[in-house]
């Protein structure tokens, strides 16, 4: 059942051209504006409503998600008016809602709109958004994490944008068992700079400062390549806590190529290797710390042993990656969102400690260990096993 929220309310009563939300984790901002599009659509015939995000895998993991959930929970003809070739929903009064990527060309200067939405707009630029913006009749939400300052806060909330500020308490809908993982980093940001920014970024809502990327120069690249020095696989184990995450990392012409294969949290050792299948002729490196599940996986046909770990072993292995350039292709979403997140862990005085925050690693240590074992320094160059 769709139940209405605080956010929806908040988000409803902005009135200006640009109307811009920001609000921390769970705080349903894309979930309370997705409804207001629906709705929109419905009451206007013939409307022609974008939605639009940083690529097409963000698209289907968050926004398109969450439109057909809301579709289905307020009782729409999901499967007549939704094309899943094109990404669009169509309307039977002739109203459109179209999904597309920030990086189509195409799409960026093509046909004007009446309303847009621009989905975690902090990871789209500016050139991107005027692009958009300046073919849109009507009004356009813009909603992020504010993790730091950009675009949304100097060219729009400056210059006379609403703006509103959710935070997860917002969001009556969300589970207790949610609340209450939020709510624990309340006390960790009594003791630690870098729990203190992300509870003001994620647990209030607020602006908060992007401290210390241990990677801070990587791109995004379309797809691997379709030759390469040596590829590997990258397995870091999960179950309940922890997501089972598997990576593939390739060496091209002096640079690291990586794809998420796998992020999931709750597979057992059989599921985990099933959903992996399609790999298992490829060489596996794990983290040896369980030599248990090596075994068992090992045991469904794949080539996989343990990376071996020694002293100082996370930072050395994290140095190895640091200085060789770094893609990743655009469909590994999660990938990215460790890449954007994880940082080096500071004292209380906002120093470095020269060792990261054990968060938001699951691929990038699956990604370590298939270096530490390819990459071999000598003389300062690495040599290719």
């Amino acid at each position: 059942m769709f139940q209405a929220t605080t956010a929806q309310a908040k988000i409803g009563a902005l009135k200006t051209r640009e109307r811009v939300v920001q609000g921390g984790t769970s705080s349903s901002k894309t979930f309370s504006i997705l409804p207001i599009l629906i709705m929109y659509a419905k009451d206007h015939p013939l409307s022609e409503i974008s939605v639009v995000s940083e690529s097409i895998p963000h698209l289907r993991r968050g926004a398109i998600r969450d439109f057909l959930k809301i579709q289905d929970e307020i009782g729409n003809d999901i499967y007549t008016q939704w094309n899943k070739s094109t990404l669009t929903w169509t309307n039977l009064n002739g109203s459109i809602i179209e999904f597309f990527s920030a990086d189509q060309p195409d799409k960026m200067r093509g046909a004007r709109r009446d309303v847009l939405f621009v989905n975690e707009a902090n990871n789209i630029t500016w050139q991107a958004y005027h692009q958009l913006s300046i073919r849109t009749r009507k009004f356009i939400y813009v909603d992020f994490n504010p993790t730091q300052s950009f675009w949304a806060h100097t060219e729009l909330v400056a210059h006379g944008a609403d703006h509103v500020i959710l935070t997860y308490k917002d969001n009556e809908a969300l589970e207790p068992a949610i609340v209450q993982a939020i709510e624990e980093a309340r006390e960790k940001a009594k003791t630690s700079t870098y729990w203190e920014n992300w509870w003001k970024v994620y647990g209030l809502g607020q602006l908060g400062v992007l401290q210390g990327a241990v990677y801070d120069d990587w791109k995004q690249c379309d797809k691997m390549p379709e030759s390469w020095k040596w590829k590997s696989y990258g397995l870091d184990w999960g179950y309940s806590n922890d997501p089972s995450a598997a990576v593939e990392v390739c060496y091209f012409e002096g640079a690291i190529y990586m794809n998420e294969l796998l992020y999931e949290k709750g597979l057992t050792n059989p599921q985990l290797a099933e959903r992996l299948q399609g790999f298992k002729s490829g060489e596996w490196i794990a983290d040896s710390s369980e030599p248990k599940s090596i075994a068992e996986v090992r045991g469904h046909g794949f080539r996989i042993r343990g990376c071996p770990k020694g002293a100082d072993s996370i930072r050395s292995g994290i140095d190895k990656l640091r200085s060789i350039p770094i893609f990743v292709t655009s469909s590994s979403v999660n990938l990215i969102k460790e890449l954007r997140g994880y940082v080096w862990k500071t004292d209380k005085t906002g120093e470095q400690m020269g060792v990261p925050v054990d968060n938001l690693n699951h691929l990038l240590d699956a990604a370590r260990y298939v270096c530490m074992e390819k990459l071999k320094s000598s003389s300062g160059k690495y040599a290719i096993r």
